[in-house]
């Protein structure tokens, strides 16, 4: 997978910013948005919505990223994550999202200095659950 261009992860980082904006989070008040830049050069966010029932909640990397699904995108060329401290994704984000490739280009950026870090998924989730995992259905 070619590498992201910086004028591509300034625009997706902007992207994730503002969607950071519209999260809901009125219980922990951690306001995540998320950006995944597809083939085509569009790009599609999420943000974090909460509920009171944490389980329930949906972290801003599967918004954007059933987003993009449901318009019909299967491979992507990136996402960025922005978020107080510029987390990594959680382990259930980094499964979800292996399923789209493991080469995807993960940006982490905290909104309070703009500071920011790029990894592989791969790199941030090593051994991903794959089909090869599963039992053939022979």
């Amino acid at each position: 997978m070619p590498e992201l261009k910086s004028r591509e992860i300034e625009r997706l980082i902007r992207c994730a910013c503002d969607a950071r904006d519209h999260a809901y989070a009125p219980h922990s008040h951690f306001y995540v948005g998320a950006a995944v830049l597809l083939d085509d050069g569009e790009i599609i966010t999420g943000c974090n919505v909460e509920n009171a029932s944490y389980s329930l909640s949906l972290c801003a990397e599967r918004v954007a990223a059933s987003a993009a699904v449901a318009k019909g995108y299967r491979s992507w060329r990136g996402i960025a994550i922005a978020s107080l401290g510029g987390v990594t994704p959680c382990g259930a984000c980094r499964q979800f999202l292996s399923e789209f490739g493991t080469d995807l280009p993960v940006v982490m950026t905290n909104v309070l200095d703009g500071s920011r870090r790029i990894r592989k998924l791969s790199e941030l989730l090593p051994d991903a659950f794959d089909a090869s995992n599963l039992p053939s259905h022979a």
